[in-house]
């Protein structure tokens, strides 16, 4: 049954009441309102209780009705609060291609989901094409309600035909971003696509990864988590995972794929290398950072980070620094990478 915000007297307070809890939706200014979720049992898992936002009664019921009760919140802040997905998108692009590179350029923002990545894009460069592709009908629904919202004029969406294809007709780009989408990908799924996204992109073009996590990180922070995980074989891993996280969800499910579906295994710059080199004729080459005094990735993940905990964020970079130069590869909770397409001499 759809849900209805209903309105107090004065007509600025709303409610919503779900099968798991209320939302209440209060006034914070003329153009703005925060969204609080007030659930019926205390244990249940909410990875966000609260947003600010400037969406309508009616996008905040498309989000409610894509997202549910316990991720409503975090499904919105992905678009509205500037400290997540556009934080992240600044870092992961701008981070290595100055921002003026990118106007007049098209833009391919893979696996857009409910379109906050893209139109995020769209406003950060409002000189570039973007190009949001997703295989998901109701996240293309809440996509395109976004983009109408923002009255972003520079995006368009197209219906990805399945896991493992692209749209017909979508052209070549200079730029392709993968924004917490690789680790959702099956693994056979990533060898079908990687090479196929990797053929669309133009010499000298850069794909970006960012908010995937890490397969190696001590701690999986994405899905269940949980500590040394990621270091177990993949029935242990099912196991541990089910009966120990209590993110509940996806967590609980008898089936491993669903697990990976959910982004369990996350990646590695040598698997993401390997899969875009396989049939190709260029080369692709990791990028270091253009930030001034940013000298590698373990850099730009520190330079990146809140003061809280400080001293410890600093003694994990010189760990993480210690073990870039001893194996060439950065283990940050995230994978956060610029690829060159290259041509081969």
């Amino acid at each position: 049954m759809p849900h209805t915000i209903d309105l107090s007297a004065d007509g600025k307070t709303g409610v919503v009441r779900c099968p798991e809890g209320e939302i209440q939706i209060l006034p914070v200014s003329e153009r703005r309102r925060r969204i609080e979720l007030r659930p019926y049992r205390a244990d249940v898992y909410i990875p966000r209780r609260s947003v600010e936002t400037g969406y309508p009664d009616e996008l905040i019921l498309e989000c409610l009705e894509l997202f549910g009760f316990c991720w409503l919140c975090d499904g919105i802040s992905r678009d509205e609060d500037p400290s997540q997905v556009e934080k992240a998108l600044s870092l992961g692009l701008f981070g290595f291609v100055p921002r003026e590179k990118f106007q007049g350029r098209r833009l391919l923002d893979f696996g857009c989901g409910s379109g906050a990545s893209t139109t995020l894009l769209a406003r950060m460069i409002p000189d570039a094409e973007v190009v949001g592709v997703e295989l998901s009908a109701n996240l293309l629904k809440v996509a395109c309600a976004r983009r109408a919202h923002h009255g972003v004029r520079n995006v368009r969406f197209e219906a990805s035909p399945s896991g493992r294809e692209l749209p017909e007709n979508l052209g070549s780009f200079d730029f392709i971003v993968l924004s917490a989408v690789y680790e959702h990908l099956l693994p056979n799924e990533r060898k079908d696509i990687m090479p196929l996204l990797w053929s669309r992109l133009r010499p000298q073009g850069v794909l970006f990864i960012n908010q995937t996590p890490h397969r190696y990180f001590p701690v999986d922070t994405h899905s269940s988590g949980l500590p040394l995980v990621n270091y177990l074989p993949d029935r242990m891993a099912h196991w541990a995972v089910a009966r120990f996280s209590r993110r509940g969800g996806i967590n609980r499910s008898p089936v491993w794929e669903e697990h990976l579906r959910g982004g369990l295994r996350g990646g590695t710059e040598a698997e993401i290398l390997r899969e875009l080199s396989r049939g190709s004729d260029s080369r692709p080459v990791l990028l270091n950072p253009c930030i001034s005094g940013l000298r590698d990735r373990v850099d730009l993940w520190f330079w990146g980070l809140s003061p809280r905990y400080w001293r410890t964020k600093r003694a994990l970079r010189l760990i993480l620094k210690g073990l870039y130069f001893l194996t060439g590869s950065v283990v940050t909770p995230n994978l956060t990478l610029a690829i060159q397409k290259t041509t081969v001499r």
